[in-house]
């Protein structure tokens, strides 16, 4: 598996700790197919590595991310390492997207949601929408005080970004308020409601994360791996998956309804709405 990846980088910060790094600043790390591909490329690396027994996601920039890349969402699909069981990616209608976003968004985040190795997100900045997708798969969460997290796309006439785990992160309250004002609950916001477990100064972000999962690395791996395994089954025991897959087809509905009034995916005035809430 090829390590020279142009959206994102590996390293180890500490003894036991591999650090998966989205590197895109430029674009607010907005998630191309590209980029989701070699994240997954990267997980794997850290996944069988059997020296680390902790994995950190963090990102470049002033932002965590910014969401999908809306200017790249028909790739080439033949160009990229597919791991799950989809197919018919060119399909007409509405069989070839929703494989493609079964495949890119809900396929991945449940897969990196498993991975039998405790992972932390560490998060700055803006996480809009897609954003959540790649925080909310992580198991813990460390983020800096100024730091946001936001769905807004009900604005486009959609339930919300694909991988719809919100009332089990947020809380049905506090998920149902993003959802339908589209607002930006604030860090201490999301550490009350139990989504994210440490908020730091910005200047800490990376110590702190570091030395959290430095902590937990300690630990022997097996032990890990079960205890993980463990919380994860008491919440699909509760229907998380189940309430996944039919979040993401009533996610397809929106779009297909979507197509057929304005021609597009998404409500084309939802940019405006947002913009205007900013």
């Amino acid at each position: 598996m090829s390590t020279s990846w142009n959206h994102v980088r590996y390293d180890s910060p500490a003894d036991r700790v591999g650090r998966i790094t989205l590197a895109r600043p430029e674009a607010a790390n907005a998630q191309n197919y590209l980029m989701l591909s070699e994240l997954n490329e990267a997980f794997d690396v850290a996944a069988k590595d059997e020296s680390v027994h902790c994995i950190v996601l963090a990102a470049d920039g002033k932002h965590f991310s910014s969401g999908h890349d809306l200017s790249d969402l028909d790739p080439d699909m033949d160009a990229l390492n597919t791991i799950g069981t989809q197919c018919h990616f060119d399909a007409d209608g509405a069989e070839g997207y929703m494989a493609r976003e079964a495949e890119m968004y809900v396929g991945l985040c449940w897969r990196w949601r498993n991975i039998p190795k405790p992972t932390i997100a560490s998060v700055q900045g803006k996480v809009i929408a897609g954003g959540l997708m790649l925080v909310w798969p992580m198991d813990l969460i460390v983020c800096s005080e100024e730091a946001t997290f936001s769905d807004p796309v009900v604005a486009f006439g959609v339930n919300g970004h694909e991988y719809f785990t919100h009332p089990y992160e947020a809380g049905a309250r506090l998920a149902k308020e993003m959802l339908f004002t589209g607002r930006a609950i604030t860090a201490d916001e999301a550490l009350r409601a139990g989504m994210v477990n440490k908020v730091v100064p910005r200047d800490e972000l990376e110590s702190a994360t570091t030395e959290m999962a430095a902590h937990i690395a300690k630990r022997p791996m097996f032990g890990l791996t079960l205890a993980k395994q463990s919380v994860n089954n008491a919440l699909d025991a509760m229907g998380m998956y189940t309430a996944l897959q039919s979040a993401f087809g009533l996610h397809h509905v929106g779009h297909s309804h979507n197509r057929l009034k304005h021609g597009s995916l998404v409500d084309p005035e939802g940019i405006s709405v947002i913009r205007s809430e900013a």
